[in-house]
């Protein structure tokens, strides 16, 4: 009976999970202009590295803002995920840049 509920609930999880880890597209520009911050802070990102992300978030930036312009506001599923992937695309480059021996 638990081993049921159990996957049950695991299931209920996996089906929430990309509402739950994804966050609002906000929140994730919030954490990775955060992240570019300390990257610069701590030195592991140079002035170049940071000027090529900076470019890439405002060009996601400004694609976001025309989608919701063109559409009252809102974001249509798959431009919230076509975000997302740009968004996670964005976030390994920022990793990458960091971590370099640069």
């Amino acid at each position: 009976m638990n081993r049921t509920f159990a996957i049950t609930a695991f299931a209920a999880i996996l089906a929430a999970a990309p509402i739950l880890s994804a966050g609002t597209i906000a929140e994730r520009k919030e954490n990775q202009q955060d992240r570019i911050a300390q990257g610069v802070k701590s030195g592991s990102l140079n002035p170049g590295e940071t000027a090529h992300i900076e470019r890439k978030e405002s060009a996601l930036n400004k694609e976001v803002h025309a989608e919701r312009t063109l559409n009252n506001g809102k974001l249509s599923p798959a431009e919230k995920k076509q975000v997302n992937r740009q968004q996670n695309k964005l976030s390994r480059q920022i990793y990458r840049d960091k971590h370099d021996a640069k």
